[in-house]
């Protein structure tokens, strides 16, 4: 196997193997080359077998206890946990299968095996032993290889007891009680996932807040669901050590209240990520790195070598598949020297699946207000909306920020039913620097969960309606 690429895609995640299609579809000889299944961590260990097992969850909490308010009288109501992680692997499996169709469609040569830069114009292929088996060339390459769980000593993995993401979708049994170290997206769809099944989860944050890039408004109210669940939550604190102890598992944590031991049977450790950039070659050919992650130019998605280009979570945050995707599809059309604006980092919406969901885009309230914005804040809750009302799920709100001078809007926050799904159309809002008139007097059909988005624009100025 010795062939010459256009353009070569060293990962087969959101960014490579979009990346890939796109540069196929500019007329470009492409190849993307992957080591393990096509579609990365989302499609295999993340974004798409977590919403999978969510909706299991979900289904379960409502069926549980919610159907006596639907009329619907549920008997002998159960779940077999080993169905729902098998659901989650054939959904996965099924996807991936989508994204091999599509390289065959777009006639990509798909290589499997670990890629290495070997010149600046050339990877050298090897199998799953090591064994070299032949070398790429390309004209350029794009460097994909994503993320994986950031490791600290004082918290040792091994996988069994003390997991990461991925085991914690694949394991054998419920687990009767579990720690989980970090509060981020990762952290609480986990805490809200294993709660509803009827693990006692214990939350462990650093900062301030659970889900801390959110508005603090947000944050606090998912963290009553959460209690209200049976969650415990510790913010504010710091993990001193984790370890096993025989069958359990302990964590030390000390707040302002002190130091205390927590114990349970499993620790998930979901404190963030670190970029794949090592044994990828790049100190052959002298791409910078920073802190773990490739450095680029953020208009061009180039290194410092002239023709490798870098996307996705290898570059750093925010560390988002959709992002990685809008990012390999920018670079490929910069390749082609098309004339494209840049990809806007204040309008990437952020979404974490729990039940009540959390979706934002854009500065939270405190953000805007240290950047010296005087600010008009608009909120709607849920359960002033008849539709939530008539669908049963009255918790939450949509929160909206604007710029007081101009009406613009600065940044949008929800959380509560369909949140993921509403925060589209803030999205556009933003991207066309939207202000509030224009999404008051954009006719919203009712009965629908987005007129809290036109009602929340009415309050930031005394004009909505229903409160």
């Amino acid at each position: 196997m010795n062939k010459k690429y256009d353009i070569v895609v060293l990962g087969g995640g959101p960014g490579g193997y979009v990346a890939a299609i796109r540069s196929a579809q500019l007329g470009f000889k492409t190849a993307l080359v992957e080591k393990d299944n096509l579609g990365g961590i989302c499609l295999n260990w993340g974004c798409i077998p977590t919403k999978a097992l969510l909706k299991s969850a979900e289904l379960y909490d409502m069926m549980k206890n919610h159907s006596g308010d639907f009329g619907i009288t549920v008997e002998g109501l159960s779940f077999d946990f080993n169905k729902i992680i098998k659901r989650s692997r054939n959904v996965s499996k099924r996807v991936t299968k989508g994204v091999e169709y599509l390289m065959r469609k777009n006639k990509i040569d798909v290589i499997k095996g670990f890629g290495k830069i070997n010149t600046s114009q050339s990877l050298v292929i090897s199998n799953e032993n090591g064994e070299e088996t032949g070398e790429v060339e390309f004209e350029r390459l794009i460097i994909s290889t994503g993320a994986r769980p950031r490791q600290l000593d004082i918290i040792p993995i091994d996988r069994e007891k003390i997991i990461t993401s991925k085991e914690a979708m694949t394991l054998n049994e419920l687990p009767g009680e579990m720690i989980i170290i970090g509060a981020g997206a990762i952290g609480v769809e986990f805490a809200y996932f294993y709660n509803v099944l009827g693990t006692k989860v214990t939350i462990v944050e650093m900062l301030d807040n659970i889900v801390p890039l959110e508005d603090k408004e947000v944050s606090q109210a998912l963290a009553n669901s959460f209690k209200k669940r049976g969650i415990n939550i510790f913010t504010s604190t710091k993990v001193l050590k984790a370890g096993k102890k025989g069958k359990k598992v302990f964590v030390e944590i000390e707040s302002l209240e002190g130091k205390q031991k927590l114990t349970g049977d499993i620790v998930l450790s979901a404190i963030g990520v670190t970029g794949n950039t090592e044994n990828i070659g790049l100190e052959k050919v002298g791409v910078e790195t920073e802190k773990g992650f490739i450095k680029v130019n953020k208009e061009t998605f180039e290194t410092n070598v002239k023709n490798i280009f870098a996307i996705g979570d290898v570059i750093g945050p925010p560390l988002l598949a959709h992002v990685a995707s809008a990012e390999g599809i920018h670079c490929v059309e910069k390749i082609k020297g098309m004339n494209i604006p840049g990809i806007n980092y204040d309008s990437i919406p952020a979404c974490t699946y729990t039940h009540p969901q959390v979706a934002s885009i854009g500065l939270t309230e405190d953000e805007a207000t240290r950047q010296g914005y005087k600010i008009k804040v608009g909120k709607f809750p849920y359960s002033a909306s008849g539709k939530a009302t008539a669908a049963g799920d009255r918790e939450g709100f949509v929160k909206l920020i604007f710029d007081e001078k101009y009406g613009e809007l600065l940044g949008a926050h929800i959380i509560g039913s369909e949140a993921t799904e509403l925060i589209a159309e803030l999205g556009i809002a933003k991207e066309l620097e939207a202000d509030y008139e224009s999404i008051l007097k954009t006719v919203h059909a009712h009965p629908t969960l987005s007129e809290m988005i036109m009602e929340a624009a009415g309050n930031a100025y005394g004009e909505s309606i229903h409160i």
